[in-house]
């Protein structure tokens, strides 16, 4: 049943959306004001998302703050949207972020004017339409924040489709003016891979859309909620077949775009190519899509198939967290060992999810959290960093700490943050997965450990080849972090060691839903079983 009240689950896709375009419409030469136009539309989103928050009640119905009004009626498309405790904080990060992007990239989209020896890849002059990439910011949040908080799977479709063209224009159009090379290489990568961003989410959005005709055809509807309560009434029974096969073109389009191996070779080109906050904009916001969906809609859906896939998903998962870590190691560019370091920690994500377990589903869905403020934080201050010199070459680098302690000292936070040390947030989560995992598959549990291991190899090796040591020379007048900058950092620190020290707020509002999400695939957790005492 709708709420009668205010539309806030609209409200808070729509102000974005609306200002998205009321920033693109900003004259030419009001640069400026597109962008304080943007700031001001992300913190009024911000202010509906937590509005959003101390509405929802943790102890209340499973989905609140609903909306539901007829759409397309011939074929039962609904506009209806409804919050749980999983949506609620992934709309808040995403509200939480997006005014730390645009700050990040203030002048991201500005005119460039460089000579052919300038140090800065050679570019020529360019034209960098600064209202078009703060539009297209602003309406990719329009977009996930309403597909988080969509429960008619139609209407779902189309956002998870309709949000791969501004990220494509993001990624093609913007990218980072740190690129080894001539001008016309640099424009050659962008385009790739924009375009190998698109071909595979294209792909998985179009094997997910028969999946999603295959589900209507079965159960009349694209109602979430009445799926649900026709199967828990029995009034609707998938065949077994049938139901497996409409998992798997649900999950490979979410696989695609978490992303997990094999599906993930698109990531580390986008990163590396866009410029560093359309690179969070990536990671830490549109791919959470993905992993949220396998909760919602995979496990809501279809509990039998999720239970009979859960054994290789947990082997494709473990292999994302291993080989992730292990490519992390071994790269030359510092975008990109990030970009690995996220395939990594999705692998962990996924992990969690599909363990079945409480304790599992908890921790998941604190990791996109967590892991979208600390890669966020690194990757923000990484983009700082590389904008000073002009290179994403670790080898380019050493010293830094010397000559801009600030930066290093916040790089170093998100560096520790990214391999989870105890006290910051990412910690609690990963913990919980490990936990949660093990309790149910303890090899699988036992493995995935290893990951932490890289992932402290990996992260201190970056810091020490950039940070310390003797000064290079081409660094050695590199300005320490300015005011705007600090404006984007110190926040994000303080999340970061806030919800490390104190997680409760998020717990209190994730747990109950993670309840209703284990009661969908009829799953306790597993007891421990312990010798009684002699």
């Amino acid at each position: 049943m709708a709420n009668a009240g205010f539309p806030l689950l609209t409200a808070t896709a729509a102000l974005p959306a609306i200002g998205a375009i009321a920033t693109a419409a900003v004259p030419a030469g009001r640069r400026a004001a597109a962008k304080w136009l943007a700031l001001l539309v992300s913190l009024g989103t911000l202010v509906l998302a937590a509005v959003v928050a101390v509405r929802f009640d943790p102890a209340g119905d499973r989905y609140q703050l609903t909306e539901s009004h007829a759409w397309i009626a011939d074929f039962g498309v609904r506009y209806e949207l409804g919050v749980d405790g999983i949506a609620v904080a992934l709309i808040a990060l995403t509200a939480v972020l997006i005014p730390f992007i645009i700050l990040a990239g203030w002048h991201d989209a500005d005119p460039l004017e460089v000579s052919d020896s300038d140090s800065v890849a050679g570019q020529s002059k360019r034209w960098r339409p600064t209202q078009g990439f703060f539009a297209l910011i602003l309406s990719v949040e329009a977009m996930v924040i309403l597909s988080f908080e969509a429960t008619d799977v139609f209407l779902f479709y189309i956002l998870f489709e309709a949000m791969l063209i501004p990220m494509y224009f993001l990624i093609g159009g913007f990218g980072d003016r740190a690129h080894a090379g001539s001008d016309e290489n640099a424009a050659t990568q962008r385009s790739y891979a924009a375009v190998k961003f698109l071909l595979y989410n294209l792909a998985g959005g179009l094997i997910m859309l028969a999946a999603v005709i295959g589900l209507y055809v079965v159960a009349g509807n694209f109602s979430l909620t009445e799926i649900a309560e026709a199967r828990a009434n029995g009034q609707l029974d998938m065949a077994t077949n049938t139901e497996r096969l409409l998992f798997l073109g649900f999950f490979f389009a979410f696989a695609v775009k978490a992303p997990l191996w094999p599906l993930h070779t698109w990531l580390p080109n986008a990163m590396g190519e866009a410029t560093s906050p359309v690179a969070v904009l990536i990671t830490a916001v549109v791919d959470k899509v993905g992993t949220f969906a396998m909760l919602r809609f995979c496990l809501g859906l279809f509990p039998e198939a999720s239970e009979w896939a859960t054994p290789v998903i947990m082997v494709l998962a473990l292999i994302s967290i291993v080989y992730g870590a292990l490519l992390a190691v071994g790269q030359r560019d510092i975008k990109r060992l990030i970009a690995y370091a996220s395939i990594s920690h999705f692998g962990f994500i996924i992990m969690g999810i599909f363990a079945m377990t409480s304790q599992g589903q908890s921790g998941a869905t604190l990791y996109m959290v967590n892991h979208g403020i600390s890669t966020a934080a690194l990757m923000l201050v990484a983009g700082f960093l590389i904008s000073r010199r002009g290179s994403r070459l670790i080898a380019d680098y050493g010293g830094v700490q010397k000559v801009a302690p600030v930066l290093a000292g916040t790089f170093l936070i998100g560096g520790l943050a990214t391999l989870s040390l105890p006290g910051l947030a990412p910690f609690v989560s990963e913990f919980l997965v490990l936990v949660g995992t093990f309790a149910r598959y303890p090899v699988v549990g036992i493995i995935a450990t290893f990951g932490i291991v890289l992932a402290a190899l990996y992260t201190l090796v970056l810091y020490q080849r950039t940070m310390t040591g003797p000064v290079k020379e081409e660094v050695r007048t590199l300005p320490d972090l300015r005011l705007r900058e600090l404006l984007v950092v110190t926040p994000l620190i303080a999340l970061l060691i806030f919800l490390g020290v104190y997680p409760k707020p998020l717990t209190e509002i994730v747990n109950p839903a993670v309840e209703h999400t284990m009661s969908d695939v009829q799953k306790k957790d597993p007891q421990p079983e312990v010798e009684a005492a002699k």
